[in-house]
């Protein structure tokens, strides 16, 4: 994706494209769907921090994201959900990068965390890139179903600390919140 990844606070006229882009049958294998009431919730309180992911000139959206323990007093703020329309494209990465910065730099978080499931081999793989370390798993915690076959995964727990983050930045590895795109 070349274009520069927006992320804008959701509004409630915004909230029957997420519950649409959340049931997608491509998205769904990945994540817990939420009723409408929760994500007007999320929208609302403060603890929460509920975004429309966009890009390109016509800022289309492609996505949401969902940060929860924003007012965390332990600075324990959690990747609760991304979920994005458009794959395989950067897009993802670009979503990762600038959450992080939001995390560790507007929020002030020690921790920023999330939980993934086992079988989204591609969601652990970026977040592995991006300098997530795993801290554990919740062995056959979620219930899924797909293609008509139900079983359990496994949540991986990842997560990188505010010393880890700046050592990466330091590195090279992050880029100013400015540069993302």
């Amino acid at each position: 994706m070349t274009a520069p990844v927006l992320l804008r606070p959701t509004m409630v006229s915004d909230l029957d494209a997420v519950v649409a882009i959340e049931r997608d049958q491509h998205n769904l294998p990945f994540i817990t769907p939420w009723e409408r009431t929760q994500h007007e919730g999320a929208i609302r309180f403060p603890d929460f921090r509920h975004f429309i992911v966009e890009a390109g000139d016509s800022h289309e959206r492609l996505g949401f994201v969902i940060l929860q323990g924003c007012r965390n007093p332990h600075r324990s703020v959690e990747l609760k959900r991304i979920v994005l329309q458009t794959k395989g494209q950067g897009l993802g990465r670009a979503c990762v990068r600038r959450l992080k910065a939001m995390a560790f730099g507007d929020l002030g978080a020690h921790r920023f965390w999330l939980d993934v499931k086992l079988l989204n081999t591609r969601a652990l793989a970026l977040y592995e890139s991006e300098g997530f370390v795993e801290e554990g798993r919740l062995r056959e915690s979620v219930r899924v179903t797909i293609d008509g076959a139900d079983g359990y995964d496994t949540l991986v727990v990842m997560s990188l600390l505010d010393r880890e983050y700046q050592a990466r930045r330091a590195m090279g590895l992050e880029a100013p919140l400015e540069g993302l795109a």
